[in-house]
């Protein structure tokens, strides 16, 4: 999948840059990590907005194919953005500067719903494989975030070919002494994974595929009841806790504990005001997520971070609540740690 050159750069601890460069690979992220789900979509800078708001990880959302039955991903799909070193590498690097890193994301709502997830839409797991691989060298990143919702959920093909190239890739880590981590971005209910999820993370463990983090995303439930958000995290994680105690059974709970993730969609989310996370909400989730040793603390999304549109649902670029600028990411940075 790689260059004889490539290999023995990426042996020596190198990333081949898009542009032809050659810089060192970055360190692991911290056991437990703040990273923010940033819109690429957007015009923003996330060199700036992370300098802005404080978080110094970011989760990049999302890449994708440009059309369904390509292996090749892109930023958002579009081809004027490609895995390059020219695409986002500054912001990268001026991120790492500052004590920080980043998480690429592929799939996401609209590529798990158009086909274009990258694994929906390649045939062959070593081909996306190769694809996770260049942007592992491109970047430098250690860990790859899997968003996966909608009908990506019910493409048992998609998800037996994604698993199958999530331990090739590691099978490769594993050869050229880098390390590489998966994460699965998943939606839950309040009281753990919908068996959809469940059967995600079943194929991988047949296909042995290590899966380092299972994220839920406590948000977008629709189940038309009202929500003490806070509260219904707790519950969906505790869910979680067990479900993968089922599927690890020989994992400690503190072990489990460091394998999950949760995602919070500040203010009002696309359901409507009955499932509103409050600023009082993000204190009582960072709490209990340092208290129980979580891996990943995040939100959808950064750009949202922001009081600019109060009543408002689902924007992609305000939270629709009253609340300062850069609040849940100033409430959640502190979870870092362990570095």
């Amino acid at each position: 999948m790689l260059s004889a050159l490539a290999a023995a750069a990426t042996a020596a601890g190198l990333v081949l840059g898009g542009g032809g460069g050659a810089r060192a690979a970055a360190a692991p992220l911290p056991p437990h990590v703040f990273a923010p789900y940033f819109e690429t979509y957007s015009p923003e800078s996330p060199a700036d907005l992370a300098a802005r708001s404080g978080a110094k990880h970011l989760t990049m959302a999302f890449l994708q194919t440009e059309a369904p039955g390509s292996c090749t991903p892109y930023w958002n799909g579009d081809t004027g953005k490609p895995v390059s070193a020219s695409v986002f590498g500054g912001d990268i690097t001026a991120i790492r500067a500052r004590g920080g890193d980043v998480i690429p994301s592929f799939g996401g709502y609209a590529a798990d719903n158009g086909g274009t997830e990258l694994a929906d839409s390649c045939p062959d797991p070593a081909r996306t494989a190769a694809a996770f691989e260049n942007v592992v060298t491109t970047y430098g990143v250690t860990r790859i975030d899997l968003d996966i919702e909608d009908n990506s959920l019910t493409n048992t093909a998609g998800i037996d070919r994604r698993n199958k190239a999530v331990r090739q890739v590691q099978d490769w880590a594993a050869r050229t002494g880098r390390t590489v981590r998966f994460s699965y971005t998943l939606p839950t209910t309040t009281h753990g994974l919908a068996d959809s999820g469940l059967a995600v993370l079943r194929n991988a463990v047949a296909n042995g595929a290590r899966i380092d983090v299972v994220n839920i995303m406590t948000f977008d439930y629709y189940d038309g009841a009202a929500h003490d958000m806070a509260a219904d995290t707790v519950s969906a994680a505790n869910g979680l806790h067990a479900q993968l105690a089922r599927l690890y059974p020989a994992k400690s709970r503190a072990e489990l504990w460091a394998m999950t993730g949760v995602t919070e969609m500040p203010g009002i989310d696309d359901y409507g005001p009955a499932e509103t996370f409050t600023v009082q909400d993000a204190v009582r989730v960072r709490d209990w997520a340092v208290s129980q040793g979580i891996s990943t603390l995040s939100f959808w999304a950064l750009q949202r971070d922001n009081g600019g549109c109060p009543g408002t649902k689902g924007s992609d670029s305000c939270s629709g609540i009253e609340q300062d600028t850069w609040y849940f990411s100033r409430t959640f940075a502190p979870f870092t740690s362990g570095g």
